[in-house]
């Protein structure tokens, strides 16, 4: 960590991973993946390991603290957590009122991360543009899956836990998009609003034990195929743009424990099709601009970004 500037950046990363928490079908790891803090994310969140405790142990609380990338992690989360607790209100508001606006955004937004992502690591093998493809195909079709029905057991609820923390930290994939495929999410949402802390907390050990054994292979394939790997990560942004296609048809829905209704499953439609099917105003001109927006703002900040580095050097 270089100054208050890259320590403002970092928690306005945390604050932006917060957010997206909010928004189902985005994930986390797609801010940090497109921001420039992902490899360091998955190396910190690796670092939690029996050397850090034998760092404590023989070298103090500082040594362990530096294993660790503490303050990294720990002015990430700060953002996190500032922005759960500031932002959900808003957040809501804008899913409620300007929901077709918000999803053009946040396109604008992918499409540019990819466009700058490919620049800077450019598929040259034919492996890479194969994972590229694969990356495509699979996050797509989880975009299309329908949602199966799986009992709420503790067995059940470790494995959903290990499976949606994973997916949160890979690009394109949400985790709580994870738990409505497996039926899991009302079950879930009513652990939380009734505290069943044995639910809760089967739940996070299984997330907090598949985080760490997937974070060590990330990190593992980032030290090895990073190319590869940016490249499927890749086409998992570019397949969830289905997602995050603003004109869509609910086709199935289940009302969750807080009264919520929460899609299952859905159809995608042209701004036309929408508004003649749904019967609602499109909104097709606010929706290209924001779009162009999130394109703006995601190469500004690249921008900035590069000169920022070039000043360091």
């Amino acid at each position: 960590m270089k100054g208050i500037q890259h320590r403002l950046l970092l928690f306005l990363r945390g604050v932006a991973m917060g957010a997206v928490d909010l928004v189902p079908g985005i994930s986390a790891g797609t801010i940090a993946f497109v921001t420039g803090i992902y490899e360091e994310l998955i190396h910190s969140i690796k670092s939690f390991n029996l050397d850090a405790l034998k760092t404590l142990k023989n070298q103090g609380f500082v040594a362990a603290w530096h294993h660790i990338n503490g303050e990294f992690l720990l002015i990430l989360l700060s953002g996190i957590l500032f922005s759960l607790f500031t932002l959900a209100g808003l957040m809501r508001f804008f899913l409620e009122v300007f929901p077709l606006q918000l999803w053009s955004f946040f396109i604008g937004l992918i499409i540019a991360s990819v466009i700058y992502l490919l620049r800077q690591h450019r598929p040259q093998k034919l492996v890479e543009f194969v994972l590229l493809g694969v990356g495509i195909v699979v996050a797509y079709n989880l975009s299309i899956s329908s949602a199966v029905s799986v009992e709420g057991t503790y067995l059940s609820l470790f494995l959903a836990g290990s499976i949606a923390l994973c997916a949160m930290i890979l690009p394109g994939i949400s985790g709580s998009f994870i738990l409505v495929l497996l039926g899991l999410y009302p079950v879930f949402i009513n652990a939380l609003v009734n505290v069943e802390l044995d639910f809760l907390l089967t739940f996070a050990a299984g997330g907090v034990i598949g985080l760490m054994l997937f974070s060590r292979l990330l990190s593992w394939l980032l030290d090895h195929y990073k190319n590869a790997v940016i490249a499927t990560m890749c086409g998992f942004l570019i397949g969830s743009l289905s997602i995050l296609w603003p004109w869509k048809q609910v086709t199935s829905s289940v009302v969750s424990a807080t009264g919520s209704l929460q899609v299952t499953g859905s159809t995608n439609l042209s701004p036309q099709s929408y508004q003649d099917i749904v019967g609602q105003d499109p909104y097709t001109l606010a929706c290209v601009i924001l779009c162009l927006s999130g394109l703006f703002i995601v190469l500004t900040i690249e921008m900035i970004g590069v000169k920022l580095k070039n000043k360091e050097t």
